[in-house]
């Protein structure tokens, strides 16, 4: 059941989030706003407690794919929290929290038994880089796709309270361009990490995780130099940001649902 409440106080804060942003309900902006951070502050709480109990277990760390989903989704909550401290932002975060929401409904979902293992604190420290690092550039995505919207809805001239829940398109490009260069740091630093401190990497099946992540980091390399260089923005942009966040999804979730399945059919 308690994943379950998360999910409806995430899905509460992300409506709430997004009724502020619509004149309609400007009456009542105050009081959106209140219940907004109120229930998504339990609701990071609530999820944070899910996740320490069901990831730790005696002294290991239980990372199944399901986990994995919904340690991101509790970032994302945070991200989002963070976020809606701007008026403009507020629409994205309610974005953010409906993925968030979805992720933390699967927190139990499949058997995770064959992911306890016991880890050194090098092993941890990557783990947790990795996840913190992805679940940036999953916010990113998330801010390029409102990007993509928006440009096509300012392209069709298709004006509405609708567009209240997007921030100025500029401003949501150099927040995408933040995210991808602070993503691409954490992505670098987990890669390095993972090549220093795992041992036998081809031997544990890591090898194609470990290509398309470095794919993945050449991506967002690539849409950080021509930002700078050459000063790409728009379409462009997004579906370069786009592409090297699917690699880096095939990477992370791909990979290891294969390898689940494996585990399963072997044993």
């Amino acid at each position: 059941m308690s994943e379950i409440t998360i999910f409806l106080l995430y899905l509460l804060a992300g409506v709430a989030f997004g009724c502020t942003r619509l004149p309609r309900f400007a009456a009542l902006h105050n009081a959106f706003l209140v219940v907004a951070f109120l229930v998504l502050a339990i609701g990071l709480s609530l999820h944070g407690q899910l996740l320490y109990e069901s990831v730790l277990v005696g002294g290991r760390f239980d990372l199944s794919t399901a986990h994995i989903a919904s340690m991101i989704g509790l970032e994302l909550a945070l991200i989002a929290m963070i976020a809606a401290i701007e008026p403009t932002l507020r629409g994205i975060s309610a974005g953010m929290l409906l993925l968030a929401a979805f992720t933390a409904l699967v927190t139990f979902a499949g058997d995770s038994s064959t992911s306890s293992t016991p880890m050194i604190w090098q092993i941890r420290a990557h783990i947790l880089t990795s996840l913190l690092s992805y679940g940036l550039l999953t916010v990113g995505a998330i801010v390029a796709v409102y990007a993509m919207v928006q440009e096509r809805r300012l392209h069709a001239r298709r004006l509405s309270a609708v567009n209240n829940l997007f921030a100025p398109l500029e401003t949501t490009e150099r927040l995408l361009f933040s995210i991808a260069a602070a993503g691409f740091a954490g992505l670098a630093l987990a890669i390095l990490t993972g090549l220093t401190f795992v041992d036998n990497l081809f031997a544990q099946h890591l090898a194609h995780k470990t290509v398309l992540s470095i794919l993945a980091l050449i991506v967002f390399g690539a849409l950080l130099a021509g930002r700078t260089i050459a000063g790409w923005r728009g379409k462009r942009a997004i579906k370069l940001y786009l592409g090297g966040f699917l690699l880096l999804c095939v990477a992370y979730f791909g990979t290891r649902l294969v390898l689940e399945q494996l585990n399963r059919s072997w044993s």
